[in-house]
């Protein structure tokens, strides 16, 4: 597990050997952390290390995968009944107990925490009923596995994963036709679903003494390029918590069913957020998205556009979003085969 050495707990033990950045052996694989060591390492301008996983994360991983994915499912109902209890709140009386919201999101995040897969939750998570609750807490997960792989600390993390979870809580002050329709929208419409991102800043600043969640809420559908809404900020105008949740906001919204065109596979829909990282979401989020979720899609199965179900073998470095795929006992490359797509993966 890399970690910050600022964040090493005592008596944590080096999965690997430490070298500096001359070559030279610091530290060998094994060695319990302590003070002293910390401050080797900071002198030897370490910044990271590989640790043994703890005995918290060892409980977590020992479990099997039903029994992880029971757990997870408890927790994700749970975490999202609290969502919906806090935005029912927030409807009838304009604000929220912030403590709920720490009750309530907490334990769901150490739960993730100690899952790497990201794509298998991700899966997981796709096979709720999508609403807007469900769809508060994918923001809230994703945005905090962002943070942390954009190098965020523990509590920074929790902090970026909580106003992703509050994000929508504007769309309390929607009226209820509005936030159950189903169909394509007008232009009034559309103008009046646009106010959620102001309606959530009142409602958080009246609720927490902190502003960011709230500054998150008002511009998570601002745009680098200055098309987004409601101010039509420029990249250095959004604040960076802001732009992280609104890469994981466009990745869940594109992966939730559309009525007209059904669900969208997960490669596809990273595919066309990475495409935005090129002018309308921040680079740096989508890059972290992307590096970080491709290489866990090897080893999961995949329906092609030809109707043949594959397993995702290796990532083409010149096209990643075209992998080599196993189809029973032949190997078809996508970045050849230019005809055929991964259309869904699933586990």
């Amino acid at each position: 597990m890399k970690t910050h050495v600022m964040e090493i707990q005592e008596g944590d033990r080096l999965r690997t050997d430490i070298f500096n950045q001359a070559g030279l052996h610091v530290l060998p694989k094994g060695t319990s952390i302590h003070k002293e060591e910390i401050a080797l390492l900071i002198r030897q301008n370490i910044n990271y290390v590989d640790i043994e996983p703890r005995e918290d994360e060892l409980s977590l991983s020992g479990l099997n995968r039903q029994d992880f994915t029971n757990r997870l499912k408890e927790n994700f109902e749970r975490t999202v009944l609290g969502y919906q209890s806090i935005f029912l709140e927030a409807l009838t009386t304009g604000k929220f107990n912030q403590s709920m919201v720490e009750e309530k999101l907490q334990p769901m995040l150490e739960i993730i925490d100690s899952k790497k897969d990201v794509v298998s939750l991700l899966i997981t998570f796709g096979e709720n009923d999508t609403n807007l609750y469900t769809h508060s807490l994918q923001v809230g997960l994703l945005s905090y596995y962002i943070a942390s792989w954009l190098g965020y600390t523990p509590a920074e993390c929790y902090e970026i994963s909580k106003a992703g979870y509050l994000h929508d809580i504007g769309k309390s002050k929607l009226r209820q036709e509005l936030r159950n329709h189903a169909g394509p929208f007008n232009e009034a419409q559309i103008d009046e679903l646009k106010r959620h991102t102001r309606y959530g800043y009142e409602i958080i600043r009246d609720s927490m003494t902190d502003e960011v969640p709230a500054l998150v809420a008002l511009q998570h559908h601002e745009r680098e390029d200055g098309s987004g809404y409601p101010q039509g900020l420029k990249k250095d105008e959004i604040h960076p918590y802001a732009q992280i949740v609104a890469v994981a906001n466009t990745y869940v919204e594109m992966t939730s069913p559309d009525n007209a065109k059904g669900r969208l596979g997960l490669l596809t829909v990273l595919r066309k957020v990475y495409e935005l990282g090129f002018g309308e979401l921040n680079e740096r989020a989508v890059q972290a998205l992307a590096r970080h979720l491709i290489p866990q899609f090897i080893g999961k199965q995949a329906r092609l556009s030809n109707g043949e179900t594959a397993t995702i073998v290796w990532n083409n470095p010149s096209d990643f979003f075209r992998p080599l795929v196993q189809v029973k006992d032949r190997f078809r490359d996508l970045a050849v085969e230019r005809d055929i797509v991964v259309e869904d993966i699933f586990m």
